[in-house]
This record gives structure tokens, sequence and C-alpha cells, in this order.
């Protein structure tokens, strides 16, 4: 991969900072059994989207989408067991100048500072959370509003991200995406990789950050 540079980066955090699969896994498995609902096909199409938008598509109609969010919401913050760093994540992110980073998270505000929290992060001064926009991935709504805490165009910011809602939404935004994990689509070729943040690593000079792939 050649150097890529930017002006500002741009984290997802599930999945993409924090590996919280196994708490996922769990909420959605309640969820689907409040239903009766296929748990494989919910969590197929949930990861990277905010969770109310979730419990709308699969609920039966009539239900109260807010009130279960509501629920979900509760259980899965106090939830906690199994979440882990995605390997080199924090480092990584402590290395940057705190004015050039954004957290751009599905996740509400309670559940984004506890997540970072576990895996030895601050929140960063700007964040974007589920409360922040009224489209959430897929949609750009999010990373322009990042990009716009931050005070730089969408070109000059890359996203990463690790979910197909996410990739499509810092595309959408105009911006360049670094893949993180292995997820592969139509929408991922040709898209800069990483395995983890072991595998790259950052130079700032003036206010420009240099993103270099690591080869062993």
């Amino acid at each position: 991969m050649p150097t890529l540079t930017a002006r500002a980066l741009l984290f997802d955090m599930d999945g993409t900072l924090v590996n919280s699969h196994a708490v996922v896994e769990r909420i959605w498995g309640t969820f689907a059994d409040m239903f009766e609902l296929d748990v494989a096909e919910v969590l197929r199409t949930s990861h990277g989207v905010r969770m109310v938008e979730t419990v709308r598509q699969y609920a039966p109609a009539g239900t109260d989408a807010e009130e279960v969010t509501s629920r979900l919401g509760v259980i899965e913050l106090a939830d906690t067991h199994g979440i882990v760093e995605v390997p080199g994540a924090a480092a990584f992110v402590r290395g940057l100048p705190v004015a050039s980073v954004a957290l751009v998270t599905s996740a509400t505000l309670p559940l984004a500072q506890s997540r970072m929290e576990s895996i030895g992060l601050d929140m960063p001064v700007a964040v974007v959370t589920a409360e922040d926009v009224a489209h959430g991935k897929p949609r750009p709504d999010c990373y322009l509003l990042a990009a716009e805490h931050l005070g730089v165009r969408p070109e000059d910011a890359i996203v990463f991200e690790d979910a197909e809602a996410g990739i499509r939404a810092g595309l959408a935004a105009g911006m360049r995406v670094v893949v993180v994990g292995e997820w592969e689509s139509e929408t991922t070729v040709g898209l800069p990789r990483i395995g983890d943040y072991t595998e790259l690593s950052a130079r700032v000079v003036d206010d420009l950050v240099y993103l270099d792939w690591q080869f062993s």
C-alpha cells in the first residue's frame, strides 16, 4: 500500500477499535428471543447500524421500537464481559494529534464511553454517536458531522470502518475508507485494508498524518 495522508482520522468503534462481538451476539440473541426471530438473520444486517433501526426492521408491526431499544440498551450497557481492543488500536490512536481524531459510532454516548474506557482510551474531542444524527449509517450524516466538528473537508479525512453500513457511509460522505478486519463485499473492492493496527504506523508532519503500512 502507498502512504496515505489526511488531516483527520475518523474511527468507528465496535469492530474497528473495540472487539465487542461477544456482547453484540448476546444482545441480539436477547432481542431475537423476545420476538421469536432468527438471530443469525438479525446479526447479518445489524452490524454498524443504530440499534433502533435494527429493532424497527425486525420487530413485529406495532412494536414500540424506542421502548425496546431502551430496554436492550440498559442490558447492553451493563454487559462488559469479553470486550477487548482490536490489536494495537489504543496505542495507535494515542499516537495521533487529538485535533485530528473523531469517534463516529452507531452506539449511544454512554455505551461509547463505557467501551472506550474498557480498552483504556479517552473519548476524543470530536464524537458523533447515535443520538447526534437523524439518519444513521449507511447514510453519510455522521461522518459529515464529524468532519465539520474537526473543521476539515471530507476529502481530507480518512474513515476506519469494519462493517458494510459504515464503509458505505464513509464513501457516501466523499471520504477515503480503510477497511479494518475481514469484511469483503463489492463495496470494499480496491479499498485499503488492515487486519489490525499492528499493520499500520502514523507519522505527523505539521497538520498532516501520514499512514504507512507495515509488512512483516
